[in-house]
């Protein structure tokens, strides 16, 4: 019985490295969907360099709103835009 639970347990397949949602595993790093809700880890200082890199400036007025989505100002292009962070680090802009 030994033999055939070990035979059982080598049929499964290996757990995958992430997630199977093509949308959260895009080779860019963006997400469709994002803004995402979610418990977001980023400090205001992490989600302001993390806007900053995606090439905006001028980036004020960040605050987590109830969804832990960090919304703020900024400019790119020299236009002023309201920017978005969540929690997987997609930046958004409007």
């Amino acid at each position: 019985m030994l033999a055939g639970a070990a035979a059982a347990q080598s049929q499964n397949p290996p757990a995958s490295q992430g997630p199977g949602n093509s949308a959260i595993n895009r080779s860019d790093g963006t997400n469709p969907a994002a803004p995402i809700a979610g418990a977001n880890s980023f400090t205001e200082g992490q989600a302001k360099s993390r806007i900053e890199s995606n090439g905006y400036s001028n980036v004020t007025a960040l605050q987590k709103d109830d969804a832990g989505v960090w919304r703020g100002k900024a400019q790119k292009d020299g236009k002023p835009v309201e920017v978005s962070l969540d929690f997987q680090g997609n930046v958004v802009a409007k």
